[in-house]
């Protein structure tokens, strides 16, 4: 019998099914899936049925599973060719294979994809699902939802998903991203080990687990996999997305590039390549052109009452020539021009006598959302 790929004292963060006892695997050996409200049932047999009536002294199969944040990882090995079915409910995750030792064959659909060495597999646990293990046989899983990733690519896509995403089942570890994939969920197996490692810090694991996603919808085929392809500008990492949404945030207030990046969750030298990678711009440069979107949302909406010099100044214009000009580049029209539009919308009172400003007497338009 094959002695394990991970040491067992390894697994002491993990939930950890071991079968030693013929009884065990003589006929089936069932797990649920360790996922709250799933119904998915792992059925594990042994091949060989003349296994089923021999005792051994050491464990002959480990499940070892761990689920923090939203991923679960396992590790699993077989010192006996075994077969794997699933059953239960409709599979709300993407599992990702990777080999150790041996081979598994992966059955779905009719259709036949077999990982080892350099080759791992990627699919969705659902019902009528079979895997073959040969003997002495050790492999890694790490579990995605489905919804985690799906949602991803449609903020990358900037569109609703027309159909289901599909992987293709066959991945191929040697190069490119697949192989920083592979990298990374090797990581994970390994700080899941510990008990003070990423797993335990959740702004870690949330970045750890967003370049993991970014990863997945980059580095493995899937039929959205060419609409990725066609440009720098149409899949925008997270990095991107938080540190736009913490400068329309605070745009009225002093920010530096410094806490861009830390609510990005990313260093100042990442924040600024993907930035240029995605945006064609420094953050820097986004950070001027949202503010210049936001004193146009208040001029064009009208609530504040304010000049257009006091909103220049609001979002750190203090230059009003530099602040007209580049408003008119960016939206073809003066930061004059965007105000009288809006008081024309609305029925304007006289000056208040207390405080000479002007208000409209009617409510102005929701804000964009």
């Amino acid at each position: 019998m094959a002695v394990p790929t991970i040491d067992p004292a390894l697994l002491t963060m993990f939930d950890v099914v071991r079968a030693r006892d013929p009884d065990d695997l003589s006929g089936k050996l069932r797990v649920t899936e360790r996922v709250a409200k799933s119904s998915r049932i792992y059925t594990y047999q042994l091949q060989d049925s003349a296994l089923w009536r021999v005792r051994f002294d050491q464990p002959i199969f480990t499940l070892a599973t761990r689920s923090v944040g939203s991923i679960l990882a396992s590790y699993v090995d077989s010192s006996f060719a075994t077969n794997v079915s699933v059953d239960g409910d409709e599979g709300d995750l993407f599992c990702f294979t990777t080999m150790l030792t041996g081979q598994t064959t992966l059955v779905q659909n009719g259709n036949s994809t077999t990982a080892a060495d350099n080759c791992g597999l990627a699919w969705r646990p659902s019902p009528s699902t079979r895997l073959f293990m040969s003997d002495d046989n050790a492999r890694t899983n790490a579990f995605f939802k489905v919804a985690d990733i799906e949602g991803a690519l449609e903020h990358m896509l900037d569109e609703n998903l027309r159909q289901p995403l599909d992987f293709d089942p066959n991945l191929d570890w040697s190069s490119g991203l697949a192989a920083s994939l592979k990298r990374q969920l090797d990581f994970v197996m390994h700080e899941f080990q510990r008990e003070d490692g990423v797993a335990s810090n959740p702004v870690a694991l949330a970045s750890l687990t967003d370049l993991l996603v970014s990863l997945v919808l980059r580095g493995a085929p899937h039929n959205y996999a060419s609409r990725l392809d066609r440009g720098p500008y149409s899949a925008v990492p997270a990095y991107v997305r938080r540190a736009e949404d913490f400068m329309r945030a605070n745009g009225v207030e002093p920010i530096r590039m410094s806490q861009v990046a830390a609510a990005a969750g990313c260093s100042l030298r990442t924040l600024g390549a993907v930035f240029n990678h995605f945006r064609g711009r420094t953050p820097l440069g986004a950070l001027h052109a949202i503010r210049l979107d936001l004193a146009r949302d208040e001029l064009t909406l009208g609530t504040s009452g304010a000049t257009v010099t006091a909103v220049a100044r609001r979002y750190g214009f203090t230059n009003a020539t530099r602040f007209a000009n580049a408003f008119c580049r960016r939206f073809g029209e003066t930061p004059s021009e965007a105000a009288r539009r809006a008081s024309v919308r609305g029925t304007l009172v006289p000056p208040c006598p207390a405080n000479g400003t002007q208000r409209s007497a009617l409510k102005a338009p929701a804000p964009r959302s």
